[in-house]
């Protein structure tokens, strides 16, 4: 057993206008839909969310959206947090999945994580480590509770990956809907992942 862990629920946004038809990244200002909005009510009325000792999220407005609907029904407040942003794809930012379907660059950024960088954005192994640097400084802060983190698929697929001592070229291998909690508890002996995508019925 880990010595007084930190739970941090991992939670992806609800889905938003753009879902599906734009990599959205770090373009526009997205907004949850009517789906994204119950989903995200849904996160809150969890039964084992418990009290969150702090929520967080991502910049990105559908984040913000998620979290705001999540702490209303808790009386708590939202704290933004850099670490947790998206992906910055660079030049993909905003792009249609159309539009982008046979683009060799993004053909090998699907095929190998690892290795593949966007144009002109970050590695996933940057995003990673943005992600992993800020749960890590966090458990050692807090020793202890539990800690909702709002953000983004590809970066809890990188979370959950890092804690799994999996490769980043296998975070397509499984997946992360919107709506999501995944769960990590990180201690003084160590990490583990005791949820993978789980979606509050």
């Amino acid at each position: 057993m880990l010595d007084s862990p930190t739970r941090f629920h991992l939670v992806r946004h609800g889905v938003h206008t753009e879902y599906g038809k734009l990599l959205s990244g770090r373009a526009g200002a997205a907004r949850l839909n009517a789906v994204g909005r119950k989903q995200a009510a849904r996160v809150a009325a969890w039964p084992l969310l418990g009290k969150p000792f702090a929520i967080h999220a991502s910049p990105r407005t559908r984040t913000l959206e998620t979290a705001s609907i999540i702490a209303a029904a808790h009386a708590a407040e939202v704290d933004m947090v850099d670490a947790l942003d998206e992906v910055d794809f660079g030049a993909w930012n905003g792009r249609s999945f159309a539009d982008l379907d046979g683009d060799v660059l993004w053909d090998a950024w699907n095929r190998r994580r690892s290795a593949a960088s966007t144009p002109g954005g970050e590695t996933m192994m940057q995003a990673v480590r943005r992600i992993v640097r800020h749960l890590e400084e966090d458990a050692r802060a807090r020793a202890g509770g539990t800690v909702l983190c709002v953000t983004h698929c590809d970066i809890i697929r990188g979370a959950i990956a890092h804690y799994l001592g999996r490769s980043l070229d296998d975070i397509l291998r499984f997946d992360i809907d919107p709506g999501s909690i995944s769960t990590v508890e990180i201690g003084a002996g160590g990490a583990r992942v005791t949820r993978i995508n789980e979606v509050p019925a």
